[in-house]
């Protein structure tokens, strides 16, 4: 990297958490430093969500998902708008009304205390690993530049994040939230730009679009009815549904964010603004990854994208076969680039060549097969690597092909988007466990004593959330392991909130144990690997009101708490 790009990425970085901890630091109690007050407009609201969803996974591991798989990712978040009507109508008034500090507290008074700690400790596990991934993923940057111990690196990012939310609180988060956004989209539009404006010169958007989809890139719909296939329209509207209802609507990271909402309204029209964007958001960015895929196909790119796994192999006695994989790679890089060219050449005169298609399709085979090869190299060198490399393409191509000033600027986007969703996950186990675990069983201390628990909550988890970060390796592709997290607990807790929403006539007990037993089978069905885990979110949320109706006829009426 240049002088100017570390430049741009350290005052960048700099800026927002200094600005974020001046503008916010000095909350006198408890409501002040989890709800800043309820004085939170609503598009700061609606910033401060996307900010929220929007970690340094989402920009390191999309646009690498496109890059290999095409847009069929986006049908994941098809449920989301929908999942934004239910929560503005059902859980924001509700939530309003009771006047809760957290989404888990609501759950004792429409049950009792072992359901609303139950729920709470489902939470505290799932955010405090996810919490862990997002710390982890800007780490992985900055291993890659300056071939710095990752460990390190992920411990310094960790300290960082524990600083400023430690100080702020969530007037933190939501300032800092705003600038956040603000960087992260103008940095992609640029690097998107660019890229269009790096194809050669007889190489349109248009054609670009006709390249990727001859190469099977552009798949927007999958209508399979097959339960077992990761992305399907189906899936993504049920089950993708069921996770952002769950997401929005039980997570403490996201709910801490709309119950600072000066007014119901407020909120609501924060969260609307949010459903209206996502998605366009999500296709953008998948959209960039296809385009970064169809620059490769006239650019040189190299056998394996993860500079630490071929240093490995470099390294071993299989350094000669490895090499040897890298000039069949320029050789048929160089062939496809001529065939992608001449492909290029016959859309623009309004023809779709079949033959030239089937060869570049057929030569993108053959270079999915030299990787693969080199991928065994990499194993048998290092047996313990992980030779998916999706999440370094984004990453290597910023580093080689973007102009200097920019590759700050598009790292600085990463790391902001890093700072914000680690900041918010960090700070909703710190407000969970420090209001529904201790508040709520030590009674009768000062407002003081509360707003210092809270704090140190944020300096305890943010020290759990590192050690997470420094065991987890990839694991197929960083933005499917946050969603498989999420879907494996999340089915469960919503499960129990819609009982509380909507199912007046069951009480805690078998609310807690249907959550309790719904939980444990949840967890052995994604063992077994019988569905895809979308529906897990759809199989959990039915398993926990379908057994807690059937315990709660079973129990009695006698059962009232």
């Amino acid at each position: 990297m240049a002088v100017i790009d570390w430049i741009i990425l350290c005052c960048t970085l700099l800026f927002i958490v200094i600005y974020g901890t001046m503008k916010t630091k000095g909350s006198k109690n408890v409501e002040e430093y989890v709800l800043a007050n309820k004085q939170t407009n609503w598009w700061t609201v609606g910033l401060s969500v996307m900010a929220t969803q929007a970690s340094a996974i989402t920009f390191l591991s999309t646009p690498g998902q496109a890059y290999h798989d095409g847009m069929g990712f986006v049908q994941f978040y098809f449920g989301l708008p929908l999942a934004m009507i239910v929560i503005c109508m059902v859980f924001i008034p509700v939530y309003h009304r009771l006047k809760v500090y957290t989404a888990y507290e609501f759950l004792e008074k429409r049950f009792d205390m072992k359901t609303r700690t139950l729920t709470a400790v489902i939470f505290l596990v799932q955010r405090s690993v996810g919490t862990g991934l997002t710390i982890y993923a800007p780490a992985i940057i900055l291993s890659s530049i300056l071939n710095w111990d990752l460990t390190w690196i992920t411990i310094v990012i960790g300290v960082l994040i524990i600083f400023y939310t430690y100080f702020g609180g969530t007037k933190a988060l939501n300032v800092t939230q705003t600038q956040q956004a603000f960087i992260i989209m103008m940095g992609m539009f640029i690097t998107f730009c660019l890229i269009i404006y790096k194809f050669p010169d007889e190489m349109t958007f248009n054609n670009a679009l006709g390249v990727a989809g001859a190469n099977d890139k552009m798949n927007l719909l999958n209508f399979s009815t097959d339960p077992a296939e990761r992305y399907t329209i189906w899936n993504g509207l049920t089950g993708g549904f069921f996770l952002m209802l769950a997401y929005f609507g039980t997570d403490q990271s996201q709910v801490g964010r709309y119950l600072s909402g000066k007014s119901i309204r407020e909120t609501q029209m924060g969260l609307i603004m949010n459903g209206l964007l996502k998605v366009p958001m999500q296709f953008f960015i998948l959209l960039v990854g296809v385009m970064v895929f169809i620059f490769f196909q006239t650019n040189k790119a190299p056998l394996h994208f993860n500079p630490v796994n071929v240093s490995q192999v470099e390294n071993s006695e299989y350094k000669e076969e490895y090499h040897q994989l890298e000039k069949e790679l320029d050789y048929l890089l160089d062939e496809k680039k001529e065939i992608t060219l001449l492909y290029t050449g016959q859309l623009n005169q309004g023809y779709d060549n079949l033959i030239l298609e089937e060869k570049m399709i057929s030569l993108n085979e053959q270079e999915k097969d030299l990787r693969q090869q080199a991928g065994n190299l990499i194993k048998q060198a290092s047996p313990n690597s992980d030779v998916n490399d999706k999440d370094y393409v984004f990453i290597y191509f910023i580093l080689n092909y973007l102009p200097k000033g920019l590759i700050g600027l598009l790292l600085a986007v990463i790391f902001s988007a890093a700072m914000s969703s680690s900041a918010s996950g960090l700070y909703a186990v710190a407000s969970t466990s420090a209001i529904d675990l201790y508040q709520s069983h030590v009674k009768g201390k000062s407002e003081s004593h509360y707003l210092k628990a809270t704090k140190l909550s944020v300096v305890f988890w943010g020290i759990v959330c590192i050690i997470t970060a420094c065991f987890i390796s990839l694991f197929e592709n960083l933005i499917q392991l946050v969603n498989i997290i999420g879907s494996i607990f999340y089915g469960t807790v919503l499960g129990v909130f819609l009982i509380a929403f909507f199912i007046k006539f069951v009480k805690g007990k078998a609310a807690f144990w249907s959550a309790l037993i719904t939980q444990i089978s949840v967890i052995i069905i994604y063992n077994l690997d019988i569905v895809s885990y979308l529906w897990l979110n759809l199989v959990g949320a039915l398993m926990v009101i379908l057994l807690a109706i059937v315990l709660q006829l079973v129990l009695g009426n006698d059962n009232n708490k």
